[in-house]
């Protein structure tokens, strides 16, 4: 029929691009995935740190006490109180590097690599604004509702059957007197159409059409939300980064005024022990926060439509 194979070209063509989008919105949220597990695996390997310097640090301090126990300076009681903290720190340790070891497979079997990229500070490789419209997802809908548009206009370009034509040759001989008889016959069948033939078929596509416009309404509506949630995520995340800093500076510099008291024989083990547990909780904090804010300037990255 004339226009039905243009229009039926055209809604290959969209059904190419569609798939084409659909292969983009998959690898953004494959990206998504990636982009956790990362700043996950960051946050347990900066624990770890934290965890093996508390370790290194109490297992010195337990020497020195064992010194001064032995030099008459300090009380067996304090002896057995840093051993004890020495081997908490350990199990500590332990099991946050047996949760690092665990996420490090889950990061082989997602990536099939072992090493974990570099990752950027937190908040200084996120833009300010991009358009939501090269999203992969918005993308997707977009492409949706032009394949929604092109299969109307193959059905509008086929109301009825294409025509037909027909060509018929006959050769009959006689056994007799061996007369030959020839024909050719030409036959031209084109049907006609009815409402009722194609008014289930229009009804469909008109019914994809406007699921795909409806989609695509809500769509807008909810990556437009998703990036303002993401963006207030990320300005919380920095402002609360800078009070852990603050406060991990402050226990730190608390924690090397009460060593050298302690060293001096001015402060007790119970009182250095309660400064190092709360020196190393603002430390891990810190470590916390930062890859906190670094997963949510990852996570305005995804909502932005962003890929690595």
């Amino acid at each position: 029929m004339p226009g039905q194979q243009q229009a039926r070209g055209a809604a290959a063509d969209a059904d190419l691009a569609l798939a084409q989008a659909s292969a983009e919105a998959r690898k953004l949220r494959i990206a998504g995935e990636v982009r956790e597990l990362a700043w996950r695996l960051k946050t347990l390997d900066a624990q770890a740190d934290v965890a093996r310097r508390e370790r290194d640090y109490l297992a010195r301090l337990a020497d020195d006490v064992d010194r001064r126990v032995r030099a008459g300076e300090l009380a067996r009681t304090d002896s057995l109180a840093a051993r004890a903290e020495w081997q908490e720190a350990r199990g500590t340790l332990s099991e946050v590097e047996q949760r690092l070891t665990a996420g490090r497979t889950q990061w082989r079997t997602l990536t099939g690599f072992t090493e974990l990229p570099v990752l950027p500070s937190a908040g200084t490789a996120v833009p300010s604004a991009a358009p939501l419209s090269g999203h992969p997802e918005l993308r997707l809908a977009e492409q949706a509702v032009e394949r929604a548009k092109r299969r109307i206009e193959v059905v509008e370009r086929s109301r009825r059957d294409p025509p037909e034509l027909r060509v018929r040759y006959r050769d009959e001989s006689s056994s007799l007197s061996g007369a030959s008889q020839r024909g050719v016959g030409v036959a031209i069948r084109i049907p006609f159409g009815t409402a009722g033939r194609n008014a289930p078929l229009e009804a469909a596509a008109l019914g994809d059409l406007d699921v795909a416009d409806t989609h695509l309404m809500r769509l807008r509506e909810r990556l437009d939300a998703d990036v303002e949630v993401a963006r207030t995520g990320l300005d919380r995340a920095l402002e609360q980064l800078e009070n852990a800093r603050l406060r991990s500076r402050l226990q730190q510099e608390r924690r090397a005024l009460v060593d050298a008291s302690f060293k001096a024989g001015e402060t007790s083990l119970p009182e250095l022990l309660r400064v190092i547990n709360a020196a190393t909780q603002a430390e891990a904090a810190l470590a916390r926060q930062q890859a906190a804010a670094g997963l949510a300037g990852a996570q305005l990255e995804q909502a932005l439509g962003l890929l690595p």
